[in-house]
């Protein structure tokens, strides 16, 4: 039996929709506590029991304790838990900064614990190009791409582990996000990496709507999921519509909500239940009135669930 009911799965609205800024357009990670609580509040309003801080918003790893009381005082004003964390763009292996976005994992783990927290995300994808910056949409433009030099993979491969084994030894998990060019950048790369990291703290986001939305052929969505769901244990879930007219070789992609998208997720979430999935997801949703969108993909999933675990 499963840990969950379809009414209490955890399912975290992304804190990335509110950006880094607070209402005086200061960064929001200094800012008063009252800030963070107003934005939460927002959230709660539309059914949301759950949150992703991600780092995008408010690095909770970077918090004093202090501050982090202040945070966790907010979740608990407003009814919201924690139930994962995603990084965002802290690549363990960039070139200049891998050191301390290593060391920074460190303190998200720790402070997930401190949250309460069942799992921390990590990527490698890596801070967006000029050119992703001026783009209508950040994923239209090329953007940072792994290289396939065999020693930076092991290290890449080296310092995850490190990192899941301090997430075994404080009991939660790490989970890898899959993102285009990257080591996660294919169903097939995705399991190969947690399979060469070796350690069962260690699994698989399968957030195949970063490939979705891509201008590019994309692998089969049903043999992708069926690869990665035995190893998925955090979900960052999104859908995006997607067309593509093979007389002139032009692709069409925008952001849509869960249940109005390319992918059908309906018998992909009930294939995950099949196979014993029981962690949380995180709804995705880019432009338009994300929360809104993002409070629909809720509950479309909850839908799911009922149907599925009744």
């Amino acid at each position: 039996m499963s840990k969950y009911n379809p009414e209490n799965w955890p399912i975290a609205c992304p804190m990335l929709i509110f950006g880094g800024l607070d209402s005086n357009g200061g960064p929001i990670q200094d800012a008063d506590a009252s800030e963070w609580h107003a934005q939460m509040k927002e959230v709660a309003d539309l059914g949301f029991t759950e949150l992703d801080p991600l780092d995008v918003w408010v690095r909770v790893g970077d918090l004093s304790p202090q501050r982090l009381d202040e945070f966790k005082q907010a979740l608990a004003d407003t009814g919201l838990t924690v139930p994962g964390i995603s990084t965002s763009r802290k690549s363990v292996v960039d070139a200049e900064r891998g050191e301390d976005y290593l060391a920074y994992g460190h303190r998200v783990i720790d402070a997930g614990v401190s949250l309460g927290a069942e799992v921390v995300s990590f990527g490698f994808f890596q801070a967006t190009t000029a050119a992703q910056n001026a783009a209508v949409w950040f994923w239209l433009a090329q953007g940072h791409k792994d290289s396939d030099d065999p020693e930076l993979y092991k290290l890449a491969v080296d310092r995850t582990r490190e990192l899941a084994e301090h997430a075994e030894s404080v009991g939660i998990q790490i989970t890898l996000e899959m993102y285009e060019d990257t080591y996660l950048g294919s169903s097939d790369a995705s399991v190969k990496f947690v399979h060469d990291v070796n350690n069962s703290a260690c699994g698989l986001n399968p957030d195949l709507g970063n490939l979705v939305r891509l201008h590019r052929p994309l692998e089969s969505v049903t043999e992708a999921f069926e690869k990665m769901l035995p190893f998925t244990n955090y979900w960052h879930i999104k859908n995006y519509t997607r067309d593509f007219d093979p007389a002139t070789g032009a692709y069409s992609t925008h952001p849509s909500p869960l249940s109005g998208g390319y992918v059908n997720y309906r018998p992909i979430i009930a294939r995950a239940l099949e196979l014993g999935f029981e962690m949380p997801f995180m709804v995705e949703h880019y432009g338009s009135d994300s929360l809104y969108n993002l409070a629909q993909s809720r509950e479309y999933i909850r839908s799911i669930l009922r149907a599925k675990m009744a």
